[in-house]
């Protein structure tokens, strides 16, 4: 039952993606860079994670693997990889 359960978290991962929103991430840059030029250590930061995702789906490999993607899944997605 396991084995089952890591073949699919793999497809799973193949197929879909959430990514970071990169303009957040890089809106964040200058605050770390105005810090360590200011003889902030770097080890001494905040870590900021970040708060908004992007969800992508991969239908092209989904296909690849024999695999539908359910409609509320595309819906829900960000972006769409046909």
């Amino acid at each position: 039952m396991r084995e089952h359960h890591v073949r699919f978290c793999e497809r799973a991962v193949v197929q879909l993606r959430r990514a970071t929103h990169l303009p957040e991430q890089f809106r964040l840059a200058p605050f770390y860079v105005d810090r360590i030029l200011k003889g902030t250590k770097p080890g001494d930061l905040p870590v900021h994670l970040p708060t908004r995702f992007k969800f992508i789906v991969n239908r092209k490999t989904a296909a690849a693997l024999g695999i539908e993607v359910p409609l509320g899944v595309l819906l829900a997605a960000d972006e769409v990889i046909e």
